[in-house]
């Protein structure tokens, strides 16, 4: 029995050994049809390989594409050729053996356009339709579908057939009926065709209909094209509004971690601040400083560089806060022009010092893996590191309202706010209180510092792109109050990145400056005004 076992193994493998070369040399013929003249006999050659459907064309093509293959001269075979002494090194493109040696003049490169280059492209995706793998799957279906070659019919048709993933069967049915589109089948069936790209959607379908409603003549066709397009653009309208509110909320994410520390310190204390944007410069520059020691010395922390700057932004920038408080800004409590200059030198001071240090140029500070890329929600693109800092931000805003409403540091902040001369008549220590709120409001923008490190550039500069809307947040949502700081922030971000569209960044800012003045004419105290017997006098 094992013998015969043994007997029918060797059968099988000559069978397959036979096999092999019986393959090649079924296809050596279509390969050598890649050294016809002329491109568009090139073309038809790779349509005839991609036809096959045989993986083994792959590397082929792929030669082709990066222009290795030439022609010997002599009797017309296609070679894979690299330059050897006085000549070039031929290889059997299929195979990769070696074919031995020719002559500058014995061979001639079989050059390539960019109509060419799409050709390639589009059989390469053909060819791994067939994959195990469902990711190049996946890839080759959106290659042949942005392709839509009409000639790829019949491979799409077999890929369908065998297709198991229920996304990857989608792209495939929507890749024919593009191909459909393109070819010469009968009205009906084009018009079908349209009707299942108008059901996908997207800007990829529309760019493929409004190219078949310029092309094709009056008919059904083109009504049905012009009648897709018009749905399409409907619904793409809704989703571009979705996107700026998705905008919007990424911005207000990034106003809220900017303006909550300053909402505190002018809320509390009456100071103008011009150097709270200096806090979130410097805790961004702590970012860099955490990722320049572990990309030296403990690389494989570099995923958690972030959460452990957080805690030394915070201190560092508090630290910051506090020293700017006991040395200057204390002798200048209800003096808020002054407080307004000092604070203004102060920032200046705080820059040159950082540039002295650093130097002017931007430093590069790394997303780590988790904050990298981007989904997909329907038509809204999503990056993780902007949807990251969403989140961070609320919970900024939940951990501060629980630190002033559940424990005596925050009591005691919240007298001083509502009613300094009898907090202190009750014997708060308002010095101190105003010390470590300001160092407080200074810790949280060096938070901020650490957020803003992921999606701007970080400069001596930073700080100075977010003082001004820092204080339209706060004034707009009502001094000193979080909740109104909270939602001031997000109506600011969404309002600037659905004007901006239409009036620009610039005049969309000044517009938001406009709308707040004339708000504040109405409402002196912002959205949401603090209540207490000091702010009613």
């Amino acid at each position: 029995m094992i013998q015969r076992f043994k007997a029918l193994l060797a059968i099988l493998a000559l069978v397959l050994v036979a096999a092999m070369p019986a393959r090649a040399d079924d296809l050596k013929p279509l390969v050598d049809g890649l050294g016809k003249n002329g491109y568009a006999a090139l073309r038809e050659a790779i349509g005839a390989l991609a036809a096959t459907g045989d993986p083994a064309v792959a590397p082929v093509l792929q030669a082709l594409g990066a222009g290795d293959l030439y022609v010997r001269k002599s009797d017309r075979a296609v070679f894979a050729a690299t330059k050897a002494d006085g000549g070039f090194a031929l290889k059997d493109p299929l195979t990769g053996a070696d074919a031995g040696t020719a002559g500058s003049r014995d061979v001639e490169k079989i050059r390539v356009n960019n109509a060419v280059r799409e050709a390639v492209t589009s059989a390469l995706g053909s060819l791994t339709l067939m994959s195990a793998d469902p990711a190049k799957r996946r890839a080759a279906a959106a290659d042949v579908f942005r392709n839509s070659d009409p000639a790829q019919i019949p491979l799409i048709d077999q890929a369908i057939s065998k297709e198991t993933d229920a996304g990857i069967a989608t792209t495939l049915q929507m890749a024919r009926a593009a191909a459909v589109l393109k070819s010469d089948a009968p009205d009906a069936e084009k018009v079908a065709a349209i009707a299942a790209l108008q059901a996908k959607g997207g800007r990829d379908v529309l760019a493929q209909l409004t190219a078949i409603e310029a092309s094709a003549p009056d008919g059904a066709v083109k009504a049905a094209a012009q009648t897709a397009i018009t749905s399409i653009q409907g619904t793409l309208k809704l989703w571009d509004g979705a996107q700026n509110i998705l905008y919007g909320i990424s911005l207000g994410s990034v106003l809220l971690l900017a303006a909550i520390g300053l909402a505190i310190t002018f809320g509390v204390m009456g100071v103008i601040n011009m150097a709270h944007g200096e806090m979130v410069m410097i805790g961004a520059y702590t970012t860099f400083v955490v990722q320049e020691l572990i990309r030296n010395n403990m690389p494989w922390l570099f995923d958690w560089s972030l959460a452990i700057s957080l805690p030394l932004a915070f201190l560092v920038a508090g630290l910051v806060g506090v020293l700017i408080e006991r040395m200057v800004i204390r002798y200048l409590y209800g003096r808020p022009l002054e407080t307004l200059l000092a604070t203004w030198g102060v920032s200046l001071i705080l820059q040159q010092a950082v540039r002295t240090w650093f130097g002017p140029n931007n430093r590069e500070v790394g997303n780590p893996s988790w904050m990298s890329g981007a989904f997909e929600l329907g038509n809204l693109t999503i990056t993780y590191n902007r949807m990251w800092i969403v989140v961070f931000a609320l919970v900024v805003f939940a951990t501060l309202m629980l630190v002033l409403k559940r424990t005596p540091f925050g009591l005691q902040t919240r007298a001083v706010t509502q009613n300094r001369p009898m907090a202190s008549s009750m014997g708060i220590r308002t010095p101190w209180v105003d010390a470590l709120t300001f160092g407080l409001g200074s810790g949280i923008a060096g938070i901020a510092g650490v957020a803003l490190s992921q999606i701007d550039n970080v400069s001596p500069n930073l700080g100075q792109g977010y003082i001004i809307d820092s204080f339209m947040v706060v004034v707009f949502g009502g001094v000193g109050n979080l909740w109104g700081t909270l939602v001031g922030a997000f109506t600011l971000g969404i309002a600037n990145k659905f004007l901006e569209p239409y009036a620009g960044a610039v005049l969309g800012k000044i517009l938001v400056l406009v709308f707040i003045i004339l708000f504040i004419q109405k409402r002196p105290r912002g959205l949401f005004a603090l209540k207490g017997r000091a702010v009613e006098a």
